[in-house]
């Protein structure tokens, strides 16, 4: 029953991401919002609400580690795995602009969580808390994100110098936009409930700790529409683009899933260790260590292996500690 409810979840998290996703860059177009905002913002959003679904509906039933580790193990699948298995399809190139600005974002949005998520060693605290303040300060630096964002779409240079590569959006009626909404929502709403209760039953059913089901089983599964994305750009001869949709996710994941998720309810953090925290910091400096020197701005076969590995490796501590 609990596999059941598992899969159903997930389903339906990704009919409605799509669904939503699809309404919405539609109603978009039809208003003659640029595109390049159209994917930074409403596609990116899309890849990352199964995340936002899972890890809300996590913390408003109580199990703060599934919410936390949904979104550190989903970010770790980003940078280590879809990367990695991108960079095997095909090198993925890195420009000026990622490396200066956006992958060292990525990793002080890490830093950040790091700092929010350790109140016995920084405060003297009870325990670790994400509160509704460390909530709060998250969806202010997601308001700078947008800001930023918005700045680049102004300019029209979103890399370097090269054109701008469209991206294709079926215009619907308006009526199905909206129905498409309304519908993913729907379906995002209740397949967030079945795939939350159908974790917590595996996790109680096996005796695993509800943070390590969060950091691997959940994330994986939240992270599909990412994996979806990237593997077909590298099929389409556009590895580059994968890079976008992981540091696109990543950002939203921490600083508008977790911001919003630990500002309707404290997160009280039990399994979720500086390991993992200090795990997602250094995926992303050696994301940035790659682009920066060893490729020659590219994220090489080699490198995209070592990713790999990197992400198995951890995985085989989390399954050791069990």
């Amino acid at each position: 029953m609990n596999i059941a409810l598992l899969l159903g979840g997930l389903l339906l998290i990704l009919l409605g991401a799509n669904g939503l996703t699809d309404g919405a860059a539609s109603v978009a177009k039809r208003f003659h919002i640029p595109t390049i905002v159209i994917g930074l913002t409403i596609v990116a959003f899309g890849t990352s609400a199964p995340e936002l679904t899972v890890s809300l509906s996590s913390a408003l039933k109580g199990s703060a580690d599934i919410s936390v580790g949904n979104v550190v193990g989903s970010n770790l699948f980003n940078t280590l795995m879809i990367v990695g298995c991108t960079a095997l399809f095909a090198p993925i190139a890195v420009t000026r602009n990622m490396l200066a600005k956006e992958i060292p974002l990525c990793i002080l949005a890490s830093l950040v969580l790091l700092v929010c998520c350790n109140d016995l060693f920084l405060d003297g605290g009870n325990d670790n808390v994400l509160s509704v303040t460390d909530g709060l300060v998250l969806l202010g630096f997601f308001v700078v994100f947008l800001s930023y964002t918005f700045a680049i779409a102004s300019h029209g240079k979103p890399t370097d110098g090269q054109p701008e590569e469209e991206t294709e959006i079926k215009e619907l009626p308006l009526w199905k936009s909206l129905l498409y909404i309304v519908g993913g929502l729907a379906g995002l709403i209740a397949g967030g409930s079945f795939f939350v209760d159908g974790a917590c039953g595996i996790a109680r059913s096996l005796g695993v700790s509800e943070s390590v089901i969060g950091l691997t089983l959940v994330a994986g599964g939240t992270s599909l529409p990412e994996l979806a994305t990237s593997v077909v750009a590298a099929l389409k001869k556009n590895p580059e683009i994968a890079i976008g949709n992981v540091i696109g996710s990543n950002l939203f994941n921490i600083f508008l899933v977790l911001g919003c998720s630990a500002s309707i309810t404290p997160l009280h953090l039990a399994g979720i260790t500086n390991l993992d925290l200090w795990a997602l910091v250094g995926s992303g400096i050696l994301f940035w260590l790659f682009g920066c020197f060893f490729g020659k701005r590219t994220i090489t076969r080699v490198e995209g292996s070592v990713l790999m590995l990197a992400y198995i490796a951890y995985t085989a501590v989390l399954i050791y500690k069990i």
